[in-house]
């Protein structure tokens, strides 16, 4: 097995992890490359990748940007993709075959970002290259390190830019090559120190010196005494290369005719010479030992990886399990959707209507307890003067007879009976009853407001004082009248005898057996009103609103939600979709 076969799929690997976002979830292996403005970071780059990334003074990089390099062989011509996603945008996507287009891309795709000048972004740029002169690698580009805003930066542009590096090289996942110069003191670079803060121990720290032919003369041993690991101690030790420099680069200098000028350098140099030996200088040595670092990293992390993946999507099942199952996006399974929810909407508003389903809050228990108020409040006042009459510590005792011959009588001699009377009284007591009814159904209304509309409610009002309009008229059956008089009074009646038994002796009995016969009648009426209208005819309406909902309906529109448990649902399905997707790609590799 060559070594192009053996590298190439764990980096693939990674790649298609981060291709389907999971990245989002755990923290893959990369490499990152961090470095001060103006350490040779993009000279590094554009050598290993052999293309021309954005140049200049001040921060040239402004997103983080994915480098994938991609051997190619059989003849098959240089291509690059270049990708990004802004937002929640549909991801934009470039194909272009010509190198020459990479600088303009980029920037291009930089300014979508970060928006035009030289402000950053923490969205990721991928350029993807293949090619038959680039080596098996993929590493992450992060904005140079400044110390002083320019125009048009904001004063904390530096913490800013510290911020989106310590989001990469913080995570044990990633190995960091830092960028450093020849020709400063390495000690001092901010991109050494930040790295040092997080690995102290220099386990995944790989330090790349630039600019070899730029040091002062006499300092050849000191620099010398960094790369072979004597200063400051790294696990992956220091690489030393010498890219092409600006007058190269106006010159045109093929970067094939760059990497001959630079195994020159090093094989003329008096002190560095030994590096070639020990691999530890040029652009080529510093591509062979990224890839194997990148493959060993890879390998040793995919079992942790594996674990956390498993992991995380035991944990979104048993989440989802808690959402409700959401609707289906194609536009058929999108109906069908609807239709099962229509219909099992209905039958539940049916059943809650008849009081047929049990649930914990039962809609009829928190109704028969207001009805009982309402049938105690009309006991009360109806039955009022009786317990006045029968209670002798009452100082308002109240003689039926006697309230009726002097406080009602009319024109009538004295001993003759007077119906308006009769008639006038009742209507008096059924009118002290409009007060609780209206009480007892705005109570009610506040516990049927999720199940009817405020027109129900109205009708139900409005059917509530018919119903006492029509009380006002004092009738009932005679058989049912005397049935409730024969129970109150003393002597037995029959129709037989009528009028016989119309004395005023009689009327307080004549009048408890109608209030009775009310009672019974009122007591029911107004629970069947509100049971009518706003439960039993609410939920018929609702039913017919509901299918007539499905003609012509906009399916995405009515499926459209906006709940908090929506939200929770698409984002987990999501990760579901993610994690899903890395188990299939890694189980090739466990």
């Amino acid at each position: 097995m060559n070594l192009q076969t053996y590298i190439r799929p764990y980096i693939d690997l990674i790649d298609t992890l981060r291709s389907v976002g999971i990245q989002k979830d755990l923290a893959l292996p990369t490499i990152v490359v961090i470095g001060d403005q103006s350490s040779g970071k993009s000279s590094v780059l554009e050598a290993l990748s052999g293309i021309a990334l954005p140049r200049g003074s001040g921060i040239v990089t402004r997103c983080p940007l994915e480098l994938r390099l991609r051997n190619v062989t059989g003849g098959v011509s240089w291509k690059a993709v270049l990708s990004y996603r802004k937002k929640k945008i549909e991801k934009t996507i470039i194909e272009f075959g010509d190198p020459s287009l990479v600088e303009k891309h980029v920037e291009e795709a930089q300014n979508e970002l970060a928006g035009k000048g030289v402000k950053i972004c923490d969205d990721l740029i991928t350029l993807e290259v293949r090619s038959a002169d680039v080596c098996d690698l993929t590493l992450i580009d992060l904005p140079g390190i400044a110390r002083v805003p320019v125009q048009g930066q904001p004063q904390d542009i530096g913490n800013q830019i510290k911020r989106l590096i310590m989001k990469f090289i913080e995570k044990q996942e990633t190995i960091n090559m830092v960028v450093v110069p020849c020709n400063i003191d390495i000690a001092t670079t901010e991109a050494l120190k930040m790295a040092q803060e997080i690995d102290p121990e220099g386990i995944r720290t790989l330090a790349i010196l630039t600019k070899p032919d730029l040091i002062d003369r006499g300092t050849e041993k000191n620099i010398l005494a960094v790369v072979q690991n004597k200063v400051i101690p790294l696990r992956k030790g220091y690489v030393m290369v010498k890219c092409r420099g600006q007058q190269q680069i106006d010159e045109k200098i093929p970067l094939v005719e760059a990497t001959q000028i630079e195994r020159d350098f090093f094989q003329n140099h008096d002190f560095f010479r030994p590096l070639l030996d020990e691999n530890k200088a040029t652009v080529k040595c510093l591509a062979i030992k990224l890839t194997q670092d990148l493959v060993s990293h890879i390998k040793k992390s995919l079992p942790k990886l594996d674990e956390q993946i498993k992991k995380q999507l035991w944990d979104v099942r048993n989440e989802l399990k808690e959402c409700e199952a959401g609707p289906p996006q194609d536009l058929k399974g999108a109906k069908q959707f609807l239709i099962k929810i229509l219909t099992k909407f209905n039958d539940k508003i049916k059943s809650l209507s008849l009081g047929e389903l049990i649930i914990e809050e039962n809609l009829f228990v928190q109704l028969r307890t207001e009805f009982k108020k309402w049938n105690d409040a009309f006991i009360r006042i109806l039955f009022s003067f009786l317990y006045e009459k029968k209670n002798p510590s009452c100082s308002q005792q109240v003689d039926s007879s006697k309230e009726l011959s002097q406080n009602y009588r009319g024109r009538e001699l004295l001993g003759f009976s007077n119906y308006r009377v009769f008639e006038m009284i009742l209507q008096d007591r059924m009118a002290k009853l409009k007060e609780p009814a209206i009480k007892s159904l705005n109570s009610i209304k506040g516990t049927l407001t999720s199940c009817s509309s405020s027109s129900q409610q109205a009708k139900t009002e409005q059917r509530i004082m018919d119903q006492f309009e029509m009380e006002s008229m004092i009738y009932t059956q005679d058989p049912i009248y005397l049935k409730f008089l024969n129970e109150i009074s003393s002597e037995k009646f029959s129709e037989a005898q009528l009028p016989v038994f119309d004395i005023k002796s009689k009327y307080s009995e004549m009048l408890q057996a109608y209030y009775e016969i009310v009672v019974q009648r009122m007591a029911d009426q107004l629970p069947m009103l509100i049971s009518f209208y706003m439960l039993k005819e609410t939920a018929q309406l609702l039913c017919t609103d509901m299918l007539s909902i499905l003609e012509g309906a906009n399916v995405s529109e009515l499926l459209f939600e906006d709940s908090d448990v929506s939200k929770r649902r698409k984002y987990l399905q999501s990760r579901l979709g993610r994690l899903t997707a890395a188990q299939e790609a890694l189980s090739d590799f466990i």
